[in-house]
């Protein structure tokens, strides 16, 4: 069996610390995967480093420079088996000049908001890797929507629920989950 060939991308997305939207890339050749969606990014050459490959590939399939994040680091091997052939590496990463264009291989850019990553078709090897950049990154706290049973009466007049007790939020935060709107700690910005 033939080793796999490097893949590099980008999961780009509006800012490093706290992001709000993805780029996804919508493919226009070959023809097997048309119409499908990717990460920016292209094949290591001889010579490259996957860092300097990936900024290489940027520049020519969208046009742009970027800063690079961390790296979401794949279970196969410290990368993503995305095809028979291909293993990806993938780096957070934002735009620091130019506007993204869909210069090559691709028709068509979207920005994909965070709740909804999987809007679009994305190629086979990648859906797996978008839910786990889904469950990386980290999104801000949503306010909790108030439920009937959670609002309490005073004077005869519906007041705003209270304060979650010290008790449950030490029980919460036990959990992993928010104290203050019970969202699992690592999708939640806010500090409780």
């Amino acid at each position: 069996m033939t080793p796999r060939r490097l893949v590099v991308a980008a999961a780009l997305v509006d800012d490093l610390e706290h992001p709000t939207r993805l780029l996804a890339a919508r493919r226009s050749r070959p023809v097997q995967i048309a119409g499908r969606w990717e990460f920016p990014g292209g094949k290591v050459d001889p010579g490259e480093t996957p860092v300097e490959a990936l900024h290489r590939e940027l520049d020519e399939e969208l046009g742009v420079r970027v800063r690079l994040g961390a790296e979401l680091v794949g279970p196969d091997g410290g990368a993503w088996i995305i095809t028979e052939r291909h293993v990806l590496r993938l780096w957070r990463a934002v735009v620091t000049d130019g506007e993204p264009q869909p210069l090559v291989e691709h028709d068509e850019l979207r920005w994909l908001e965070l709740d909804d990553l999987l809007a679009v078709d994305w190629l086979d090897g990648d859906v797996r890797i978008v839910r786990a950049l889904e469950s990386a990154i980290s999104v801000p706290c949503r306010p909790p929507v108030p439920r009937p049973s959670d609002r309490r009466r005073v004077g005869g007049v519906a007041a705003p629920p209270a304060r979650a007790a010290p008790r449950r939020r030490a029980a919460r935060r036990a959990r992993g989950t928010c104290a203050g709107c019970a969202t699992p700690t690592a999708g939640c910005g806010r500090r409780t």
